[in-house]
């Protein structure tokens, strides 16, 4: 197949050319690797170099939105246009406006549209502009076929999409990046207490994820255990509080961020009952699974129907003292008999399958 990407290039605090990252970057990388003919075109909010790249097999465009949006935006569909006269199927990922650019030109070159939804868009600020919302709704119900990241979302799109198909697509893991190791080397690697209880949690730590729960539950926590330490890594839109007992290890590379998940005691999963977190299925889950550490997470959306039968590792989003109890109760209960997580190439295979059963219901 000759597939046609289009996404934007900064998500989730990174870049999907310079940090090699993500699941807009690894699926069309499977994708190619399967001998598929794979170009990618995305559009970068911050200013980067312009043109093209190869990243392995995939052949990437990368366009500036400028300060002013609308003329590198143009600029993206006349691109996008252009690439689409010569693809057999499109897959639109990142956000509603990706969706909305693939369904207009699936229906101008009569080729099918994957539309991508790896959260509510609606939640996202584009969708809340009145006319991109609608165009959204309708490309949800027109398009070819429709991928979600969690059964929740799913039966959200239901509401849009009441005829065509709709699919769960999860996230995944590189096994490569995120694999399980020694406690023990990982402390030692990030300077971190040998002897100490160490929970925490390694991603967003944003406000709208509930991350000031954790650091509660922790100061509840610090006076029943003394040697318990918290260690939080990853961007963030609050400021921590002055603890020595507290570990604040910054923004790291992909490489990095298996070492600190490893080194944890008990790894916490953030999230708020709101229209994020009901839908969502956190990155970081999938990871501090691949990991075997036992964690925590909010019992909200995706989790919450994971963990059904483990009860106790979930607590009521936004209480902290429920968290609090949730990881001493994890400190004694360190099972980590986790579903299997999913590779991204086995998302590229059942992509791919999706893909050619469009392909050959339209021949």
């Amino acid at each position: 197949m000759k597939i046609l990407i289009l996404t934007k290039r900064q998500y989730m605090s990174k870049d999907l050319l310079n940090d090699s990252f993500g699941r807009f970057r690894e699926i069309p990388l499977s994708l190619a690797n399967m001998g598929h003919r794979v170009t990618g075109l995305c559009l970068s909010y911050k200013n980067q170099p312009q043109g093209w790249a190869q990243d392995g097999a995939v052949l990437w465009k990368s366009i500036n939105a400028t300060l002013l949006k609308l003329p590198g935006l143009f600029h993206f569909i006349a691109n996008a246009a252009r690439l689409a006269k010569d693809i057999d199927i499109i897959w639109a990922c990142s956000d509603s406006f990706y969706g909305i650019i693939g369904q207009w030109l699936a229906v101008r070159y009569k080729i099918p549209l994957v539309f991508d939804l790896y959260d509510n868009f609606e939640y996202f600020l584009a969708a809340k502009i009145p006319i991109i919302k609608q165009l959204y709704r309708r490309t949800l119900a027109s398009c070819s076929t429709v991928t979600c990241v969690s059964q929740p979302l799913t039966r959200l799109i239901v509401n849009y999409r009441k005829k065509g198909k709709i699919h769960v697509l999860p996230n995944a893991v590189r096994k490569d990046l995120f694999p399980a190791m020694g406690k023990t080397h990982c402390r030692q690697m990030l300077n971190l207490p040998m002897d100490a209880i160490l929970i925490g949690t390694a991603g967003a730590l944003h406000t709208n994820r509930g991350i000031e729960v954790l650091i509660d539950a922790f100061h509840t926590l610090e006076t029943r255990y003394p040697r318990m330490h918290l260690v939080l890594a990853g961007p963030r839109s609050i400021n921590l509080p002055p603890d020595t007992r507290i570990h604040d290890l910054g923004v790291l590379s992909l490489e990095k961020v298996a070492t600190v998940i490893n080194a944890l005691d008990v790894a916490v999963v953030c999230n708020r009952d709101n229209e994020f977190g009901k839908y969502c299925h956190p990155q970081k889950a999938v990871e501090f699974m691949a990991c075997d550490v036992p964690l925590v997470a909010a019992g909200v959306g995706a989790l919450k129907e994971l963990f059904k039968d483990h009860p106790d590792w979930l607590y009521q989003p936004g209480d902290s003292s429920a968290l609090a109890k949730a990881i001493e109760l994890r400190l004694i209960d360190r099972q980590t008999n986790y579903p299997p997580v999913p590779t991204w190439d086995d998302l590229a295979k059942q992509l791919e399958q999706i893909m050619l059963n469009l392909l050959n219901a339209s021949a």
